[in-house]
């Protein structure tokens, strides 16, 4: 175990006997709002590529943790304490909230490399796109999500920006990196913080969101994230498909609120899918401080 500095709040665990301590943590943990925000670093990731990065950050400690599924294979999902608790076991738990931001292909390379069937998850990607408007034709992406809707300062949103920048000259092919720096060892410290600033936003975006749309649209988010959890894992998901692409301008959008409405989602022909529920402009809902608690009546979980 290797801490990054004393002010970084970032653990590189790369060896079974660093990873138990945290896995007796996670049990103690709370579930209201959710503790535990998720997100893969890879090389082509999914059922064809191969996970080199585990990015876990606890919110109530603000400690991020990169387990390094490189060097331990299936060891990082398989390590178990006295009390029964792995990383498999916490992935799968119905009961424990995961928070990730658009779970199909992190379940497709988790479900097809390590057998491991997500559940409990919840899907920022579909969380922030159920009170947007507007005419946007393609899916949210991540990078969009966090400029557009993260209540952090100026300040700290260029310095994510710029880290983000940093971490891409290594292994992005067009900026003259190589993705297999990925899994080069000890891991850079550019990689590093660029792992951690994303996944540590990802619990402001969640109190930003969660304080938007109905019961009955927060339901209908849950049942699509395990909607996206089945579909990942069927011997023909695609995860190039265009249907996770585009979106939906706003007379579909205006089909599914009424068909929410009646609690049933529909198209003419046959269900919509999942996908186009993200990409759609965000409301102004005014300012939110992005370390506002989430209240219980705010759960999505």
């Amino acid at each position: 175990m290797s801490n990054i500095s004393p002010k970084s709040n970032i653990t590189v665990i790369d060896s079974e006997e660093s990873l138990l301590p945290l896995l007796d943590s996670i049990a103690s943990l709370a579930i209201k709002p959710p503790s535990l925000y998720i997100n893969l670093e890879e090389i082509a990731l999914g059922r064809h590529g191969s996970i080199s990065i585990l990015s876990l950050h606890i919110a109530p400690t603000k400690e991020t943790y990169l387990i390094d599924i490189h060097t331990l294979q299936g060891a990082a999902f398989s390590t178990t304490t006295t009390s029964g608790t792995s990383l498999k076991s916490v992935l799968e738990s119905p009961t424990i909230p995961k928070v990730v931001f658009d779970i199909q292909n992190e379940s497709d390379a988790l479900f097809n490399l390590f057998q491991i069937s997500v559940d409990g998850i919840i899907d920022l990607q579909l969380m922030g796109s159920v009170t947007k408007s507007g005419s946007v034709k393609f899916a949210a992406v991540l990078a969009g999500c966090i400029e557009r809707d993260s209540r952090i300062d100026v300040r700290q949103k260029n310095r994510w920006r710029h880290a983000k920048e940093d971490g891409q000259r290594f292994f992005a092919p067009e900026m003259g990196g190589r993705f297999d720096i990925l899994n080069e060892r000890p891991i850079k410290p550019e990689i590093i913080q660029y792992c951690q600033l994303d996944v540590a936003l990802f619990p402001g975006l969640y109190n930003t969101y969660a304080r938007q749309g109905s019961d009955r649209e927060r339901h209908r988010i849950l049942e699509q994230t395990k909607l996206r959890v089945k579909r990942s894992q069927s011997p023909h998901y695609d995860k190039h498909s265009m249907s996770k692409v585009f979106g939906w301008d706003d007379g579909y959008k205006s089909k599914l609120i009424e068909s929410w409405i009646g609690g049933i989602v529909v198209e003419v022909g046959g269900p919509i899918p999942d996908e186009h529920l993200a990409g759609m402009r965000l409301q102004d809902h005014g300012h939110f401080s992005d370390n506002m608690d989430v209240s219980d009546e705010d759960e999505w979980f």
